[in-house]
């Protein structure tokens, strides 16, 4: 078994390579970042905290005194420049993980209303519930091998390097980013220390079920 496969099991929807355009390895990649940004928006509206990386984010755009849409954007090119020493490509998932951000976030957060300040239930079922679905599609559209984003890719290539499972290095990289954000400025909440926390042990337990699932 390849060294890749060690850590993204093989699934019925894999991908030849990372510019295949298999039918269900596509629909599979856009099924997954299409719920990955619907978890993102969970979030968002249960406003319990951001995303680690959007309190980076956060905390650069206060630093630099510029829009968060541009610290966002830096950030995202640094990660890319990160997956150069751990000999990562670039594929069609890496290009639909951008575009399918602005479509699905944007449309979510606009016309799904959020809840009001005061149910505190319903927000921390959105909360939870963003953090799962974020987990478990990141899953399934990694396992199309068609390359992951760039968060996403980093987390794999650290896993490749050091051995280490996803659940360690993916909560290792979530909290080190939101506590520098946090101390750049950036809102920390509920929301956020339970994603830093939780999300790479929900990714941990979806790819050890496809692993067993699929060995059958």
């Amino acid at each position: 078994m390849s060294k890749t496969n060690r850590i993204l099991p093989d699934t019925p929807w894999k991908a030849q390579s990372v510019w295949s355009l298999e039918r269900k390895s596509l629909i599979m990649l856009l099924f997954g970042l299409a719920w990955f940004w619907v978890g993102e928006a969970m979030l968002v509206l249960a406003n319990l905290g951001a995303t680690p990386w959007a309190v980076f984010a956060q905390g650069l755009a206060q630093q630099f005194d510029v829009n968060i849409g541009v610290t966002t954007f830096l950030i995202s090119v640094g990660v890319m420049l990160l997956w150069m020493p751990l000999h990562l490509r670039v594929g069609l998932g890496t290009l639909a993980n951008m575009v399918v951000i602005a479509l699905v976030f944007g449309l979510v957060v606009k016309f799904v209303p959020a809840p009001s300040a005061e149910s505190w239930f319903l927000r921390g079922i959105l909360c939870v519930g963003g953090v799962v679905v974020i987990g478990v599609a990141a899953t399934l559209y990694l396992t199309c091998h068609m390359g992951a984003g760039p968060r996403d890719g980093l987390m794999v290539g650290l896993c490749h390097k050091t051995g280490w499972r996803v659940g360690v290095v993916r909560t290792l990289l979530e909290s080190t980013v939101c506590g520098v954000g946090w101390l750049f400025g950036g809102t920390v909440g509920l929301g956020t220390l339970l994603f830093a926390f939780g999300v790479g042990w929900v990714v941990q337990f979806c790819l050890l079920f496809l692993e067993r699932w699929f060995a059958k």
